[in-house]
């Protein structure tokens, strides 16, 4: 193969499954089918972890439990089995993500020949929650060979020195997300996907949901994910005596297939990245209403009244407002779907890893004839 000299190493906790964790093993499967050599290093291995492609190699960083110690020894254990693993490694390129992931990569791969990016993927001031972990990301930063970020108020995050090494890539489509837009009739389901946790905050659309369903006998709200508030959510559910018009199906794994049909899609995160699932919808061509959460990621991709709508974090009453606009008008549904469909050829897989890659290319340098 062309590229099979050319090394690329991913850093990462674990491979659960989440947002980052799907873009690296995308990411992963886009190398090693163009022929590189490609290895995921993840601190743990966890239950209900993503698969790795066939010919990714996969190297678990942390210490085991005869070599654990007291807290601030563990640390020096990991970060030394760490540097050993990308010593050995000689990756040409290693691309980490998430909090304290980025510091390890950095630290671990200090005066080695090896280019390190690290990547933000959610909002910088939780991912470095408080004033010692933003005084070393804004410190150990300076010596990555690339910032990825997110959005453009996430790289506002930084001074202006900074803020040149920082570059926005795409997270490509899930590629069963690539599909024609639905042109059919529409059953009036409103559809959201994530976890069901606080910052997701379901309990926004369900509150929302609440206040148009008499107006609107034949709608139901569908939450299709799994989290630690999902037993609390139905137990208010059924005290609202709306146990058959909001459904919680828990966890999926045909998602695209489950919601491409409905009527509109919403997100009520307190807080995200580059949401994932927001996406997934508007490339499948659903009416989106998304929270204007930070650090910006939904306002990115939404234009408000055109492709979708924008509605204040925790909202519940301009969201009702919004949806109730939608199940009165469907002519607007179809034409805020279809302007949202478009997002799907700026997101589909083949162009977005593209980018990456030429990303990489830059990075390494002549090595890889960048």
């Amino acid at each position: 193969m062309e590229n099979e000299k050319r090394h690329i190493a991913f850093y990462i906790g674990s491979l659960k499954k989440g947002g980052a964790e799907r873009v690296f093993v995308n990411l992963a499967d886009y190398f090693r089918g163009r022929g590189y050599r490609v290895t995921m290093v993840t601190q743990y291995r966890k239950e209900n972890e993503y698969e790795l492609p066939e010919g990714v190699d996969r190297v678990i960083s942390d210490i085991a439990k005869e070599e654990e110690g007291g807290r601030i020894v563990n640390v020096f254990r990991r970060y030394r089995k760490l540097r050993r693993i990308f010593k050995e490694l000689q990756a040409d390129v290693v691309l980490s993500t998430i909090g304290k992931n980025n510091f390890m990569a950095l630290l671990a791969n200090a005066f080695l020949p090896t280019k390190v990016v690290v990547s933000v993927v959610a909002e910088p001031t939780e991912e470095y929650p408080n004033r010692s972990m933003r005084l070393l990301a804004k410190t150990l930063f300076y010596f990555a060979d690339g910032i990825v970020m997110q959005t453009t108020d996430a790289v506002a995050f930084f001074g202006k020195r900074l803020q040149k090494k920082c570059v926005i890539l795409k997270n490509s489509l899930n590629p069963v997300f690539v599909r024609p837009r639905f042109a059919g009739e529409r059953r009036q389901d409103i559809v959201a996907v994530g976890r069901v946790d606080e910052n997701k905050n379901h309990r926004m659309a369900i509150r929302a949901f609440a206040q148009i369903a008499e107006r609107f006998p034949k709608s139901r709200l569908i939450i299709y994910g799994e989290g630690e508030l999902r037993q609390k959510l139905l137990a208010e559910i059924e005290e609202m005596g709306l146990t058959g018009r909001i459904l919680m199906p828990g966890a999926v794994t045909d998602v695209p297939d489950r919601i491409e049909k409905a009527y509109a899609f919403v997100l009520t995160s307190d807080t995200e990245g580059m949401p994932n699932t927001l996406i997934e919808a508007m490339a499948l061509g659903l009416a989106c209403v998304s929270t204007d959460c930070p650090c910006g990621g939904p306002k990115d991709l939404i234009a408000d009244g055109q492709n979708g709508f924008l509605v204040p974090v925790k909202d519940d009453k301009m969201l009702a407002e919004r949806l109730a606009d939608l199940l009165e008008n469907p002519q607007k549904v179809e034409k805020m779907g279809q302007a949202a469909a478009k997002l799907q050829e700026e997101y589909r897989p083949d162009k977005v890893n593209a980018e990456w890659e030429a990303y990489f290319t830059g990075i390494v340098g002549k090595k890889w004839g960048g």
